[in-house]
């Protein structure tokens, strides 16, 4: 973490209107979900959530959510807004048989975002107040509330907030949606969005090393690329966060002093915040640490990687 984003006070709670709730309900719409993403859905228990992304045939993520059971026959999915509706769609093409109906449930609920103090407030009534822990992809009951804790970012835990539309939310200080997705950046996980539509296999994002690929799973989507990158030792492209004097924006290409003529990688995800502009770039692991970085073309603005807040697992 460098001065400048250590500047940022990501502490409150935070609209997230660059999120929406895909639901999917009937007897088979866990094993359905199980059978479609990257990730375990019919191992997920009632105190767990999941990092999961939805591929095609190539491995390239389509999607990426994060997904929990609300119980065994009512699965709620968190995923950009801008791909919710083509998800829906392409989700729902390979239901056939499977008694399992898939909507958007954004208007049912009340989706916010927790970050530092905010999270321990939200969660002091919690049944599970006595074992709070704030790692990652836990579920905790807060009265008709789930609160979903997430990586944290910039020192701090965060969590997603989803609780039916008429419940009142938690109480704490305000916090800027583009403070929210600064953080979003800084915990070192991008989303899928429209802008990156299959751009990436999952490890292309580190998926794999914070729990958002199960390789024991069966079959899904793209399974046998995405295996194949893990296994065979193919996967020559990575994630790293990066900052810039100008904003950034997902789909953007970034050029290597080593090679002007093509691009070395793209932007996954962006955010700014005031003169602090930071992005996840997928890049080539090539030029990730030799050369410099240049935004958008071999003379465009530099580009500086800073360090990533997890460890990239090779014990797979």
């Amino acid at each position: 973490m460098n001065s400048t984003t250590a500047s940022i006070h990501l502490q409150g709670i935070a609209p997230l209107p660059h999120l929406g709730i895909i639901r999917a309900v009937g007897a088979d719409a866990a094993r359905f979900l199980h059978n479609q993403l990257t990730n375990d859905v019919l191992l997920i228990k009632d105190g767990q959530c999941r990092l999961a992304a939805f591929c095609n045939a190539k491995g390239r993520m389509q999607a990426s959510f994060v997904v929990y059971k609300r119980s065994a026959e009512d699965v709620l999915l968190i995923c950009r807004k801008d791909l919710m509706a083509p998800t829906i769609k392409r989700l729902s093409m390979f239901v056939l048989r499977a008694k399992a109906k898939l909507s958007d449930a954004s208007e049912e609920f009340e989706l916010l975002g927790l970050a530092g103090d905010a999270v321990a407030h939200a969660l002091s009534g919690a049944a599970s107040a006595a074992s709070l822990s704030f790692a990652p992809w836990q579920r905790h009951a807060a009265g008709a509330a789930d609160v979903l804790t997430l990586y944290p970012a910039v020192g701090q835990p965060r969590a997603l907030w989803i609780a039916p539309k008429d419940m009142a939310g938690p109480a704490g200080s305000a916090l800027g949606a583009d403070v929210w997705q600064l953080g979003e950046v800084m915990s070192g996980i991008a989303w899928v969005e429209l802008a990156t539509f299959e751009a990436f296999v999952p490890q292309m994002l580190n998926y794999e090393s914070v729990a958002g690929v199960d390789f024991q799973k069966g079959c899904y989507p793209g399974q046998e690329i995405v295996a194949r990158s893990q296994f065979r030792g193919t996967l020559k492209r990575r994630a790293f966060i990066a900052q810039s004097t100008v904003p950034m924006a997902a789909g953007q290409e970034v050029f290597s002093s080593l090679d002007a003529t093509q691009p070395c990688g793209l932007v996954a995800q962006a955010a700014s915040v005031a003169d602090c502009h930071v992005a996840i770039l997928e890049l080539q692991l090539s030029v990730s640490d030799v050369g410099a970085l240049y935004l958008g073309a071999a003379n465009g603005p530099q580009l500086s990687l800073q360090a990533l807040p997890y460890a990239l697992r090779d014990d797979i």
